[in-house]
Formats: structure tokens, C-alpha cells, sequence
């Protein structure tokens, strides 16, 4: 790929991959984006915008259409509502497109790019989702995932001619988890709580060394446990937003492609953001992590169309092998204002991060600035408890520019 044009294309194509983790009950045809610029340093490009259209009710009243669409990338699913017994949904899911399976090397707060490259891929999976209580406002549900996804690799302007890529492959993974309450796909909702705990196992067909004489490997299989605790409350008069999530993981055979990678502050990149402001995207690669995010929104009018925000993160790591550098404590504070028009459909924030313990040339210590925004084109949400989701944490990758 030539360097010409790339500012707008990677602009427009940017994307998270989707796979809910229930099937959404609510209408929603959502517009996000959200983009980070760092201050300091040559970082890739850090940022998202998509489409995400939800349609219960799709031809048949049992049926919901799910979609995430970006100009190279399209991520769907169609699910069965009670498609295997009471209380028990499944859905089948088709994605692929361009871009999506790339790799950023990020090693001492330097951004490396002999060592990053380009990934296209798609897949196919098959997911159950079962509701325990259905009588009961928080659902606790039962989540298992199937998916099959072949990769294909690339090398981009600037990775090193000796750098040799990994091979192109298959990969099987399954996901399980327990799901009780859940968050909307939305920017900042009113209200949520959620408590889970995960498993995902990834076995790949074909593995191996690869970089400079072997110097790094792509596991046969990698295994991930994980889980986490979020609420969001709203108080009713003032209408001060507290939200707080803990996120810990651990790993068995990780390796470059299936570590948690933590950093920068795109709270719908995934269905995990493993946020740290101030940093790269996805700066950290660990192999298991304990991370705690906190944020307040303070209305400055009495209809709450300007609020002030601020959030701090700080996580502690256990770095994955060969990435490791000096500190595992590692925290970043940010804040911004956040605007809001008077039916709710439209949220735009304007934010700055810093990242106190990033690693930098000069010394510790990273300054970024970013936007986020949300576009309801229906009905806005964001009032009731919901279990619906953006995707899956999966450590996706991607080039800007080289």
C-alpha cells in the first residue's frame, strides 16, 4: 500500500469488530467515532467510526439483525430469538474485510515500525446466549461462542526486509462466559452495572517463529481468563455521573497476538476498553493485569447540555514476555467537556489525557488530546439497564500511514 491518501482512507475506515454478547433487544442505529492524537513521540493511528444498526423483529418477530459497518470492513450476525428453547437465543455471525488483523509494535513507549505490519480476515462464528432470570430487571446470562477466522499478512511501507511475518492461518477460538446486568453501546450512559467472568481458548492451524531469525513465536493455542465489575449511576436531582470498572485478566501461552493490550481512551473501541489516557493505543502488552477506571461528569447548566468530565485509570501489570519495561504500576488522569444536545441523540467530548507513567524519550510522562462522538439517528437510550455490548476485547490492529 502506497503512503498517498492514507490520512483519509485509515480516517474513514477505522472500526472496531463487533459480537454481542446478548442479542440487543433494542432498536438502535447508532454513528461513533472517536479518535486519539498523542503529543509526544510517533504513535499509530488510535481511533474508531462506524455504523451500528440493531433491528429486532427482522422479517420474522423471532429474528434481529445486527450490523457494524465500516467502507472496508462489515461485521454481522443474525440471531434467533428462543431458537433453541425458552430463554435460550442463537445466532450465527459473518465478518470480514480489509485491515483488521494488522500488528503495532509498541516497546518502551516506541512505536516500531520494522517490526509492524499489515493483516486482512474473516470469519464465521455460532453463539447461545442463555437468560437464567427472566423475571428478575438484571439478567444474568450465559454466553458461548464459536469462530472460525483466517488471517492474512502484509508487509507495509516500513517494515524491515528481514522482518519475516507470520504465516497466514486459521484459527479456532471458543468464548464462555457469565454475564450478570450488562452496558449499552452508548457514549456515557445514564445507568449500568455488570458483573462477569470469562474464558476464551484460541488454537491456531498454523504457528510458529517468526520476526528476525525466529525471535518471537505465534503459539499453537493461547488461553485467556478474565472478569469485571462496572457500574454507572446517574443521581436523579443533580444529575452528577459517577461510572467505575475494575478489569483483571490473566493468561496461559499468550503471545503477541492474544496478550491484553492496554492504553489510550476509546470507551467503545471494544466490548473491554482497557483504557489508560495519555497512552499509545494498546501501548501495553500484558500477560495479566489488573486495572481500575473511574470517570465523573459534572452538568455546568441546568439542562446538562455542558457537562465537565474527568477520569483516572491505573493498572497494574505483569508484562508479557519481551515487552517489558521499568514499572509495573502504571497510571493516567484525563478530562474534558463533554456537550450533549436537548433530545439526548447527539454527544460530542473534547478531552485531554496525561499519562503519568508513560515512557517517552524525554523522561516519563505523555500528554494526547481526543474526540469522541455519538450520533442517534433513532430514539435515544441509555436510561435502563441493558446487557447489550460492543464486541469482544481482542487485541485488533491497525496501520495509519507508515
Amino acid at each position: 500500500m502506497k503512503q498517498s491518501g492514507h490520512a483519509l482512507l485509515w480516517l474513514s475506515l477505522f472500526a472496531p469488530f463487533f459480537a454481542s454478547a446478548q442479542i440487543d433487544p433494542v432498536k438502535r442505529d447508532l454513528i461513533q467515532f472517536g479518535y486519539n492524537q498523542a503529543m509526544e513521540g510517533h504513535a499509530p493511528f488510535a481511533g474508531y467510526a462506524y455504523y451500528y444498526h440493531n433491528q429486532p423483529d427482522f422479517l420474522r418477530t423471532n429474528l434481529t439483525l445486527r450490523l457494524a459497518v465500516a467502507p472496508v470492513y462489515l461485521d454481522s450476525e443474525l440471531g434467533f430469538v428462543n431458537g433453541l428453547g425458552p430463554q435460550t437465543d442463537f445466532a450465527i455471525g459473518l465478518a470480514g474485510g480489509g485491515f483488521a488483523d494488522g500488528y503495532n509494535e509498541i516497546r518502551g513507549g516506541k512505536y516500531i515500525q520494522a517490526e509492524s505490519f499489515t493483516g486482512h480476515g474473516g470469519e464465521i462464528s455460532a453463539s447461545i446466549y442463555h437468560l437464567f432470570n427472566p423475571d428478575d430487571e438484571i439478567p444474568l446470562n450465559l454466553i458461548v461462542r464459536g469462530t472460525a477466522h483466517y488471517s492474512m499478512f502484509d508487509r507495509n511501507d516500513n517494515t524491515a526486509p528481514n522482518f519475516q511475518l507470520p504465516s497466514d492461518h486459521g484459527e479456532f477460538s471458543v468464548r464462555s462466559g457469565l454475564r450478570w446486568g450488562g452496558i449499552e453501546p452508548t457514549l456515557f450512559p445514564a445507568l449500568a452495572m455488570e458483573l462477569s467472568v470469562w474464558y476464551e481458548g484460541e488454537f491456531r492451524t498454523d504457528s510458529g517463529a517468526y520476526g528476525f531469525n525466529g525471535d518471537r513465536i505465534l503459539n499453537p493455542s493461547s488461553h485467556l481468563f478474565w472478569a469485571e465489575a462496572a457500574l454507572t449511576y446517574t443521581l436523579p436531582k443533580s444529575q452528577q455521573n459517577f461510572s467505575a470498572r475494575l478489569t483483571a485478566g490473566s493468561s496461559v501461552d499468550a503471545d503477541r497476538f492474544s496478550a491484553y493490550r492496554l492504553g489510550g481512551f476509546l470507551p467503545l473501541v471494544s466490548e473491554f476498553p482497557l483504557s489508560l489516557p495519555g497512552y499509545f493505543y494498546q501501548e501495553i502488552s500484558a500477560r495479566q493485569f489488573v486495572l481500575l477506571n473511574a470517570s465523573y461528569l459534572l452538568p455546568l447548566d441546568n439542562s446538562q447540555r455542558w457537562n465537565l468530565d474527568a477520569n483516572v485509570s491505573s493498572a497494574f501489570v505483569d508484562y508479557l514476555s519481551g515487552e517489558a519495561q521499568p514499572g509495573n504500576w502504571l497510571s493516567g488522569v484525563g478530562g474534558g467537556i463533554l456537550y450533549r444536545s436537548a433530545d439526548n441523540r447527539f454527544k460530542m467530548v473534547l478531552d485531554y489525557a496525561y499519562g503519568i507513567d508513560a515512557i517517552r524519550s524525554d523522561g516519563r510522562g505523555a500528554n494526547s488530546v481526543g474526540i469522541l462522538m455519538q450520533w442517534d439517528l433513532g430514539k435515544a437510550h441509555g436510561e435502563k439497564l441493558n446487557p447489550a455490548q460492543p464486541n469482544r476485547w481482542r487485541g485488533w490492529q491497525w496501520l495509519f500511514g507508515s
